[in-house]
């Protein structure tokens, strides 16, 4: 299978999904409000998160920052993604995951000056994980997919001339 038909395909299933997620919850969800999905344990509820993950860089400033880290980190995952082996499935899906996660952020966050949307909270009673959207989960198991691949792949032995 040519790595273009896994990696393009899941990447823009993920901005999809992304994108059209958030639409709906910005449609449905005023800020702060929650809607029980699963019991008090998964709930939407409409945030904005002006920096990036687990609430890190709250400031202004760093928005043109945080586009810029973006866009360069876009950059290194396609250069990744060119050198990477066809053979290598998982990685490629991996990379394909945080790029979809990636460039749906980053469409967040060119779009609005208050942050990329956040509806997904997940915790018990007082007691939450920080509410996250459906890019930031593809970023976060691709990563975590990605560390696993590179675990349990064997190395090729160097062939001496």
């Amino acid at each position: 299978m040519k790595k273009e038909r896994l990696f393009w395909p899941i990447a823009a299933v993920i901005v999809g999904l992304d994108f059209i997620s958030k639409r709906i919850a910005l449609g449905a969800l005023a800020r702060g409000e929650s809607h029980e999905v699963f019991g008090e344990f998964v709930r939407f509820t409409l945030g904005f998160k002006k920096g990036i993950a687990f609430g890190l860089s709250q400031h202004d400033a760093a928005r043109p920052l945080l586009i810029l880290f973006t866009i360069l980190a876009v950059a290194g995952i396609v250069w990744i993604y060119r050198t990477t082996d066809a053979r290598h499935t998982l990685q490629i899906s991996s990379l394909a995951l945080i790029m979809g996660g990636a460039i749906g952020n980053l469409l967040d966050r060119l779009q609005r000056a208050q942050g990329v949307v956040d509806f997904i909270d997940v915790g018990v009673g007082m007691t939450r994980f920080w509410t996250f959207n459906v890019a930031d989960s593809a970023i976060t198991v691709g990563a975590i997919l990605l560390v696993l691949s590179s675990l349990g792949s064997a190395k090729e032995p160097v062939k001496e001339s």
